[in-house]
C-alpha cells in the first residue's frame, strides 16, 4: 500500500494549479477538468475538491494563479532595466507567453460565463517604471516626454493585444490583408511602438 504524502494546504494548492495550468496549455480550459487534474498528480477528485470546491472555483483560481505568474516574471523583466536600458522585448514576451499558454482562453471562457475580477493595476509597476525612465531619458536628450496617460494607454493596448493575439490573430491580420502567419511580426512591432512611446517626440 503506498504512503499517503501529508501537503500543507499551501503546496497542495500550487501543486493542483501547476497541474491545471499545464492541462490548459496542451487542451485548452476543457482539458481543465478535477479528474484530469487528480490524476495529473496522483490523488482523488475529493482532494481538489477540497481546496477548491466546484471547478468554476478551480478555473477561477488558475486565473489567478496565472496572473501572479505574470507578475512575477515582469519583476524579474523590470529588475533587469536596473542594471542597463529599458528592453520592451522581455515584457511584450512575458505577456505573450502567458496568454499563448491557454490563459486568454481561459479569461474569455470565464468572461462569458459572467465572472468579472474586481482587482486592478497588475501592470502598475510596469507604467510607473516606463514612465519615470521615458522622463529621465527624454530630459537628457531635451526631447518631449510622454505622459503618463500616454504609456499607460499604449500598456493597455498591448496587454489586450497579448489576450487576442491567440483568439483572433489570424483574423485580425487577414483583416489587414496580412498573411495569417506566426505571431513574430506582430510581437516585434509592439516592442518597436514601445520603445518609440518611451523615447518620446523632439
Amino acid at each position: 500500500m503506498a504512503t499517503r504524502i501529508r501537503r500543507n494546504p499551501d503546496d497542495a494548492k500550487r501543486m493542483i494549479l501547476e497541474a491545471a495550468s499545464r492541462l490548459l496549455a496542451s487542451g485548452g480550459p476543457a482539458a481543465v477538468q478535477v479528474r484530469a487534474v487528480a490524476t495529473e498528480i496522483g490523488v482523488t477528485d475529493a482532494a481538489i475538491n477540497h481546496h477548491f470546491g466546484t471547478r468554476d472555483q478551480l478555473l477561477e483560481a488558475l486565473l489567478r494563479f496565472g496572473g501572479a505568474t505574470l507578475r512575477a516574471q515582469l519583476h524579474a523583466v523590470l529588475e533587469t532595466w536596473n542594471e542597463g536600458p529599458v528592453d520592451p522585448a522581455g515584457l511584450v514576451q512575458a505577456l505573450h507567453r502567458l496568454y499563448a499558454g491557454g490563459y486568454a482562453e481561459l479569461a474569455l471562457a470565464l468572461n462569458r460565463s459572467g465572472w468579472r475580477d474586481s482587482r486592478s493595476g497588475m501592470l502598475n509597476e510596469v507604467v510607473d517604471r516606463l514612465y519615470a525612465r521615458a522622463r529621465q531619458e527624454c530630459a537628457a536628450a531635451g526631447r518631449k516626454s510622454p505622459s503618463r496617460k500616454d504609456i499607460q494607454l499604449t500598456v493597455a493596448a498591448l496587454h489586450q493585444a497579448m489576450v487576442m493575439e491567440p483568439l483572433f490573430g489570424d483574423e485580425f491580420r487577414r483583416s489587414a490583408g496580412l498573411e495569417a502567419t506566426a505571431s513574430d511580426p506582430m510581437i516585434d512591432w509592439w516592442i518597436r511602438t514601445l520603445s518609440a512611446t518611451v523615447a518620446g517626440s523632439r
